[in-house]
């Protein structure tokens, strides 16, 4: 047998055009034969055809490049999730943009690790540039880590205040990201105090006696290190903290604040919806993900602070990657980037797109979404049979069919999401269960919106 080609070198891209030409047949093919926002039959339908396919995982003898590249990625296709689909609209979960994808496929062809200059010459400069000028839109002489999305910034985030003050406790609010308290966990700290979020949001009252009570059972001890977390598009609904109003208390306490903008962050490339981050720039950290309102395929997290020295917690040496003498003769040191070793230049599908598209291109996509979003509002408010949560903050529209029991609401995802036509998500608000739709995708129209309502009314009891 012959020894596989590379796909990197001078010869690499030879290697890969064929197979990119089966990938793509194969991609073709299998949302042709799914025909539509996922598979229908739901878990155990789609496990026996994925266990049929890819039996066995390891033959003896091989089936060659062209046959397991065809059947596994059709498998995959068939029986996919699209968010490109305009009923696919239960996440934070976007269709990425042609050009960031292809922008990944060459990264995976010259596999550069960021764990070493000698590994990633170019892509660690790139890397460089891309982060300061993304921290740019929050600090002015800011810096930012590239990270596998909202989760890890976080828990940088928190680990990061605790190297600054070594006993810290944490309050957030009712709404904010499950990533916190599992963080604070992790890094052994106290469990969060959680803030009540009676209309989605942080209120402020309660912060401030969080803030000022001391010695109290559940509250911070006098005098210790705080750290308040709010959140700038929420997972359920889409909702921003009152972020000026809580940095002025966390000022008037003593109290640092780290902003989850994982969703909200890319607001910050748009005139028109940017100021809704006003006193984001207040914060000692800010979460930002490019992998939901960026249209990057997964991963595109950052986490993003006031000045580069805020990230010298991080330093660690490893001899074999960041020998002293080396970094003295001008050698970047890229441990202190991370805490993984070797990770991919997600860098390089960012930089492309930014570059492709400029500040005006992104900020078209986000206020495209975004109107889209109160579209749908206007087409639920006017429902005879709808009951409409909120205005959207974002791009996330919160309903339920009139009348109808959170049993009924379940039930209908289910049956949607089972018979693969649509896939809504779901949101406890005000004691109630509501279907979610998280609008992400750029191409739907007004008129796939009246389509999926159309769906949803077919499918909810009268």
């Amino acid at each position: 047998m012959s020894t596989p080609p590379l796909a990197g070198g001078a010869t690499g891209p030879s290697a890969l055009r064929p197979l990119i030409g089966t990938v793509l047949d194969a991609l073709h093919q299998g949302a042709t034969d799914r025909a539509g926002p996922l598979p229908a039959g739901g878990p155990q339908t789609v496990a026996a055809r994925v266990r049929a396919t890819a039996h066995p995982v390891l033959p003896h003898t091989g089936t060659g490049a062209e046959e397991a590249l065809h059947t596994l990625v059709h498998a995959l296709t068939q029986s996919a999730a699209d968010p490109a689909d305009p009923h696919c609209a239960a996440h934070l979960h976007c269709p990425p943009l042609a050009l960031a994808a292809a922008a990944d496929l060459a990264a995976s062809a010259l596999n550069p690790s960021m764990d070493s200059w000698d590994q990633a010459p170019a892509a660690s400069e790139l890397e460089a540039l891309v982060t300061r000028t993304i921290a740019a839109e929050i600090y002015p002489t800011g810096d930012a880590l590239i990270t596998t999305g909202g989760t890890e910034s976080n828990q940088l985030a928190l680990l990061l205040a605790r190297e600054r003050h070594g006993a810290l406790r944490i309050i957030c609010g009712a709404n904010a990201h499950h990533s916190l308290p599992r963080a604070a966990w992790l890094l052994g700290l106290p469990p969060p105090l959680t803030i009540p979020a009676p209309a989605g949001t942080i209120d402020l009252a309660a912060l401030d006696e969080a803030l000022t009570v001391g010695n109290t059972p559940g509250l911070r001890p006098r005098g210790g290190p705080v750290l308040v977390t709010a959140t700038a598009g929420t997972t359920d609904a889409g909702l921003i903290d009152p972020l000026p109003e809580i940095a002025d208390l966390c000022d008037r306490h003593g109290a640092e604040l780290h902003i989850d903008a994982a969703y909200g962050g890319p607001l910050l490339f748009s005139e028109t919806h940017r100021h809704q981050l006003n006193g984001i720039e207040r914060a000692d950290s800010v979460t930002l993900d490019l992998h939901k309102l960026g249209w990057q395929p997964v991963a595109a997290g950052l986490l993003a602070v006031p000045r580069p020295a805020t990230l010298d917690a991080l330093n660690h040496q490893a001899d074999y990657l960041n020998a002293d003498d080396d970094t003295e003769a001008g050698h970047p040191d890229l441990l202190g980037r991370s805490l993984r070793t070797s990770r991919r230049p997600d860098v390089l599908k960012m930089a492309v797109t930014l570059r492709a598209l400029g500040r005006t291109g992104l900020a078209a996509l986000i206020d495209y979404t975004c109107a889209l979003a109160q579209e749908l509002a206007d087409l639920i408010e006017t429902h005879p049979h709808l009951e409409l949560y909120d205005r959207p903050t974002i791009s996330t529209v919160l309903f339920r069919p009139t009348g109808a029991d959170d049993e009924t609401i379940a039930t209908i995802r289910r049956t949607l999401i089972d018979e693969g036509r649509a896939v809504l998500g779901r949101a406890r608000a005000d004691n109630r269960l509501w279907l979610k739709v998280t609008l992400l995708n750029p191409h739907t129209t007004t008129g796939d919106l009246k389509a999926l309502l159309a769906l949803l009314e077919g499918t909810a009891p009268r």
